[in-house]
């Protein structure tokens, strides 16, 4: 679990289907340029959070809730999404609802993990992708600090086919 100021990030549980549908699952906007397709019904949100719910067993799995404090329910998921050991590498990923778009929670979620990355796991880089076409993930991972590092061409597949990544990473002696 990590807090923030207005946030606190926690594990999934099967009670957070509904949210989850409600505030940001289903909604085709948000889910526009990621790499599954908006929910048509809560029951996906319920096998999703079982399927979490059996990976949090894995030491290497980080999946959070980001939960506003004020209303105590969660409006996103911010998560590693790929992790190399071997290099000491994390790849982050995150989503939240339309309802709290431009209001700073993805930057203060994605800060904390951020932090817990490199301070509790103790990766050397964290890097994150965006779509060319979806700029405002991009300015998340800049106000975090992350470097621009360039465009990986026809590099990913999202909702919208096959695009350009844009790719930001930091270094723990970046900090």
């Amino acid at each position: 679990m990590i807090e923030t100021k207005r946030l606190l990030l926690r594990k999934f549980v099967i009670e957070d289907a509904d949210a989850m549908f409600r505030n940001w699952a289903s909604d085709k906007e948000v889910t526009k340029f990621l790499t599954w397709p908006a929910y048509t019904g809560s029951e996906t949100a319920m096998q999703v959070l079982g399927e979490w719910d059996t990976s949090y067993k894995k030491p290497d799995f980080y999946q959070w809730a980001i939960v506003m404090k004020d209303i105590n329910e969660p409006i996103g998921s911010i998560s590693v999404v790929a992790i190399d050991e071997k290099i000491e590498v994390a790849e982050i990923g995150y989503c939240i609802g339309r309802s709290w778009w431009n209001r700073g929670i993805a930057s203060e979620a994605l800060r904390a993990v951020i932090d817990f990355m490199f301070d509790q796991v103790g990766v050397n880089r964290i890097q994150a992708k965006h779509d060319v076409n979806n700029p405002h993930s991009g300015m998340v991972m800049k106000k975090c600090g992350m470097k621009y590092e360039g465009t990986m061409r026809s590099a990913g597949v999202n909702n919208q086919g096959l695009c350009d990544l844009r790719i930001y990473a930091l270094l723990r002696s970046d900090r």
